[in-house]
């Protein structure tokens, strides 16, 4: 799997945390978010811009340890405008950081990944899967560029697959198996094998690759369908797209990967 260029994943952040601030703007930062139900429009838009300025912090301090996990003195300016520029903000400092120390420089994280360029993949997809919260709250359409949205998936089943996440989240336990396949089948013109993913469900926990297969659950559809039903931000069944074979074994998937 090929990952997208430095540069890309940076402009990109600067990018969906524009537009998210451009979503929020004049809107009623009071509204309930379904899709992170404990949120309103105001705490997704601190948590979205807590987490830029925390990853900048650890990379701009090149942190090679975990850290203590404490973001409560980022606090967010109470007024509307200044809370859109707040957010833009913090994505500007986390790219800049990145780019002073460059992509490969270690850097602690979570992942097996130990590089700063971890945290502009990471903040990216972060970034533009929230956008799609309040997208969707405002009932909006969200749209994506396909490459970013494959390589989110791509992102996503790495991060679930990684056999320390079960100790963070217990429930990944459950997505073991004895070899049954879920293969997502992007419809987009242009991604290739990139916008292909076959997941197989193993006695130690599930592991993924790009290519094509039968499987014993098929999900097939534009990438940014597929994100958003793979990220749990819309219903399969309220998604255009198709579902072939087993339809249990991807609502079992997504049941056991709630973030």
């Amino acid at each position: 799997m090929a990952l997208l260029h430095s540069d890309r994943y940076l402009d990109a952040l600067a990018d969906q945390s524009a537009l998210l601030a451009g979503a929020l703007a004049g809107a009623d930062l009071t509204l309930q978010v379904p899709t992170c139900p404990d949120w309103t429009l105001r705490e997704l838009a601190e948590h979205v811009g807590r987490a830029h300025r925390w990853a900048a912090g650890i990379i701009s301090r090149r942190v090679t340890t975990a850290p203590v996990f404490d973001m409560s003195s980022l606090t967010a300016p109470a007024a509307p405008h200044e809370l859109v520029s707040w957010l833009r903000g913090g994505a500007d400092e986390l790219a800049e950081a990145i780019r002073v120390v460059g992509p490969q420089t270690q850097i602690w994280s979570w992942s097996d990944d130990q590089s700063s360029g971890f945290w502009g993949r990471r903040m990216t997809h972060e970034t533009a899967v929230h956008r799609a919260d309040a997208e969707l709250a405002l009932g909006r359409k969200f749209v994506l560029e396909a490459d970013l949205a494959a390589d989110a998936i791509s992102e996503w089943l790495s991060l679930v697959s990684l056999p320390q996440a079960v100790e963070f989240r217990p429930e990944l336990a459950e997505l073991r198996g004895d070899g049954q396949i879920m293969h997502l089948h992007s419809t987009d013109p242009g991604l290739g094998e990139d916008g292909e993913w076959i997941v197989r469900r193993t006695p130690s926990g599930p592991v993924w690759e790009h290519g094509h297969t039968k499987g014993d659950v098929a999900v097939r559809g534009a990438v940014m369908d597929l994100l958003l039903v793979m990220t749990r931000r819309v219903a399969p069944a309220d998604a255009p797209i198709t579902m072939f074979g087993d339809v249990g074994l991807l609502d079992h998937w997504l049941e056991h990967t709630r973030f």
